[in-house]
């Protein structure tokens, strides 16, 4: 896929957006054949009948959705990467659970467009693993992706979370307790009823007496009394490993 020009689908059902998606990808020499689509229906019709390296898809569409055509792609046996190109913020979270290689908000530019076939290629000659996720983060009105294995501890923030990084931190719409749920498999371990830390990035366990803490990244995190029982046995099943 990434010695050859890329065939690229790009599904809009605004004509104007479509051409002028299909027009700008069309400057980008890494990209070779376009077809064009003004439905997710014909757009899945097409990936029925032929195959392409990528798909650049609008979200809120008439009758089926983009989420709703990527939730069809991601049950293919080799579904192509998506790149959501739409005018709204809202659902990047959505985006980054159904496996999207980039959010990209309209007006679309050429250098922020080129970026995302820059990923593109990269995830094909080098998958994603589990723990490298990119999880999307908005600020000023801009959509950023930041790698879950940079995550430190995350920290609820009403139905928000902060992700704490060695470089700053993030806001993330979405409630602790999903997070939880979602990357317990990546090492996240609830410590307190308002904080989840990553195994990876912790220093240092203290225990003082019944009260328990851990340094994370400079930073030490009170771990609560009903958490901490769960904190010794993950961490007593993480040594024996």
């Amino acid at each position: 896929m990434t010695g050859t020009p890329l065939t690229a689908l790009v599904v809009d059902d605004e004509r104007p957006a479509l051409d002028e998606l299909s027009f700008l990808l069309g400057q980008d020499p890494r990209i070779g054949e376009i077809v064009a689509c003004d439905s997710a229906t014909d757009a899945l019709r097409t990936l029925h009948e032929r195959d392409v390296d990528v798909v650049f898809l609008d979200i809120q569409m008439p009758g089926l959705s983009g989420l709703d055509l990527a939730q069809v792609l991601a049950r293919f046996r080799s579904p192509p990467p998506v790149v959501f190109v739409t005018a709204h913020e809202g659902h990047a979270v959505e985006a980054f659970d159904l496996r999207a290689v980039d959010y990209v908000l309209k007006p679309v530019r050429e250098e922020r467009l080129a970026e995302a076939v820059r990923r593109v290629i990269e995830r094909a000659g080098h998958p994603t693993p589990e723990a490298e996720e990119q999880i999307p983060v908005e600020r000023g009105g801009v959509t950023r992706f930041v790698a879950r294995s940079d995550v430190r501890y995350v920290e609820a923030q009403g139905d928000y979370a902060r992700l704490h990084t060695a470089t700053g931190s993030h806001l993330l719409r979405s409630p602790l307790s999903a997070l939880e749920e979602q990357w317990a498999d990546a090492g996240f371990v609830r410590i307190h009823r308002s904080l989840l830390v990553a195994l990876g990035h912790v220093e240092e366990v203290r225990f003082e007496g019944t009260r328990c803490s851990v340094l994370v990244g400079g930073a030490v995190l009170q771990v609560s009394r009903r958490h901490t029982p769960q904190l010794r046995e993950v961490l007593s099943r993480r040594s024996r490993t």
